[in-house]
């Protein structure tokens, strides 16, 4: 059975960015080595804040849909209920 993964992004500033795979080592990899052409490349997003698994890939699109028409309030509260100092979760990937 594979995963799929939802996950927030954030740049040094904090912007956040939220995706969604089913291979979350090789996104982050992806996406430090800015292998991706897209708004989490233009903006340095390159730090894993915050990510949630799932075995069903629907359920995981619809978590993925959810979060990104959240308010950036209710996203911070997110990342930081789990992660409060933003630390980069795949640092030493």
């Amino acid at each position: 059975m594979e995963d799929f993964y939802v996950y927030i992004l954030a740049n040094h500033s904090r912007m956040l960015y939220i995706g969604i795979t089913n291979d979350l080592h090789r996104r982050m990899i992806e996406h430090k080595q800015k292998l991706l052409p897209a708004y989490a490349s233009r903006y340095n997003n390159r730090r894993l804040v915050y990510f949630e698994s799932y075995d069903d890939p629907q359920t995981a699109i619809l978590r993925e849909k959810q979060m990104k028409g959240w308010l950036r309030k209710r996203k911070v509260a997110l990342i930081e209920s789990s992660n409060p100092d933003w630390r980069d979760l795949a640092e030493d990937w």
